[in-house]
């Protein structure tokens, strides 16, 4: 298991471990705004189990494994480089899928310094998997699910079956990972009426959150994106006209999702409103990518190169410095408005 292990040897050399945790915990990585950048979205994999719609083309084409960072890479920069970073979410494509995920997990969570740790998932292989991730130390998931309709679940996702992302929502529950976060991207004429008021109702009665999306714009499938918006203010109207008007809920500006609750409700509605209301002065994000690109904003393509220096030799402080570097030059937010799209990766390169 990588966690026990304190030189590990792969491919590219040799990669010291032993030396390297709470090593700069107690640094810390601003922006040029003043942001304090501490939370950090991994992306273990670009592939992906399903084809969702919005995501990605039919047959996309996934990155060949070497050009992909390696459990130890991935490990190194978190561990040695990460400059205060005390939150992590390792998303994909579909982080499931990747081999070991699950000692991955433990060698992430008994990393000092890191606090919290959560994933995001499609849900198809979750139900094995949520009592094993749990006790590694996965605190929670966010559970994508567009529709509780079988045969347009099917459509949106290409291959996908309704049951089994209902059985892992029941799992991740049982083993603990709470609280229960479900994704809704919300797509124009296809999801943004029934379906958002089915899975509106599923927080009368349960202590989750569903959370709707507004679709962005990348990639290939931008034009799809851009014309089959549904803002939150349309989403909200539509769910208030079947519950009555919302409560807003306790919000601490820096999740992008905004909370509100029905009336009588036990868990609450959140929307995320990163197209027409974004909330980039809250925002201490950054990605990295699996192919090992620090990602300084979703909605831009400014990425800066780690992986290639990484396998060159650079040494920690190197690899730090490239990384405190790169976090200082995050943009404010994103241009959508000014008619400037992210068009060099789809979503599933991103992990959202």
């Amino acid at each position: 298991m990588i966690g026990k292990l304190d030189l590990i040897e792969n491919e590219y050399g040799a990669v010291h471990l032993a030396a390297l945790p709470g090593a700069y915990a107690n640094e810390t990585m601003h922006d040029s705004y003043g942001r304090r950048i501490n939370y950090m979205r991994i992306s273990l994999t670009d592939a992906c189990n399903l084809r969702c719609v919005y995501c990605m083309p039919e047959q996309m084409k996934f990155r060949p494994r070497h050009e992909l960072m390696s459990d130890e890479e991935i490990l190194f920069l978190v561990r040695g480089a990460s400059l205060g970073v005390n939150k992590i979410r390792l998303t994909g494509g579909e982080p499931s899928i990747r081999p070991g995920v699950v000692d991955w997990v433990a060698a992430i969570a008994q990393t000092p310094g890191v606090t919290d740790l959560a994933m995001t998932t499609n849900g198809v292989l979750l139900d094995k998997l949520a009592r094993p991730l749990a006790a590694a130390g996965l605190k929670r998931v966010n559970i994508s699910i567009d529709t509780l309709n079988p045969e347009k679940f099917n459509k949106i996702t290409r291959w996908g079956a309704i049951d089994d992302v209902w059985r892992s929502i029941l799992a991740a529950e049982e083993a603990g990972l709470r609280p229960v976060k479900l994704n809704s991207v919300v797509v124009r004429n296809f999801n943004d009426t029934a379906d958002m008021i089915d899975l509106a109702r599923l927080t009368l009665e349960n202590e989750w959150e569903v959370r709707f999306i507004e679709m962005m714009p990348f990639g290939e499938i931008s034009d799809f994106q851009q014309s089959n918006v549904v803002t939150f203010q349309e989403m909200r109207a539509r769910i208030e006209a079947v519950f009555g008007p919302l409560e807003e809920a306790s919000y601490d500006y820096v999740d992008p999702s905004r909370p509100f609750r029905i009336p009588g409700a036990l868990g609450t509605l959140g929307f995320i409103s990163s197209v027409t209301e974004p909330f980039c002065q809250g925002c201490g994000r950054v990605r990295l990518t699996a192919d090992g690109k620090l990602r300084l904003c979703l909605l831009r393509d400014n990425e800066v190169d780690l992986l290639t220096p990484l396998r060159a030799g650079a040494d920690f402080e190197e690899m730090r410095e490239l990384m405190r570097a790169g976090a200082y030059h995050k943009p404010w937010g994103h241009g959508l408005a000014q008619g400037v799209f992210a068009d060099n990766r789809s979503m599933n390169q991103l992990g959202g």
